[in-house]
């Protein structure tokens, strides 16, 4: 598998977690946005993910 999971660093509004999640499956970042203000425990997971993710390569 090529794809890998990383943050975005283009499609970022906070840290690149949601826009790195749309890469790696394919969708729209504005749905995952929308899923992590529908989940309950929304901030936590967001926080985990912000610091569990590695950043994307710097490109040129």
């Amino acid at each position: 598998m090529k794809n890998k999971l990383r943050k975005s660093s283009t499609d970022k509004s906070i840290s690149g977690v949601c826009g790195g999640i749309a890469d790696f499956f394919g969708i729209s970042s504005f749905a995952v946005r929308l899923i992590f203000i529908f989940l309950p425990a929304n901030l936590l997971i967001y926080i985990i993910l912000a610091n569990a993710i590695p950043d994307s390569p710097p490109s040129l």
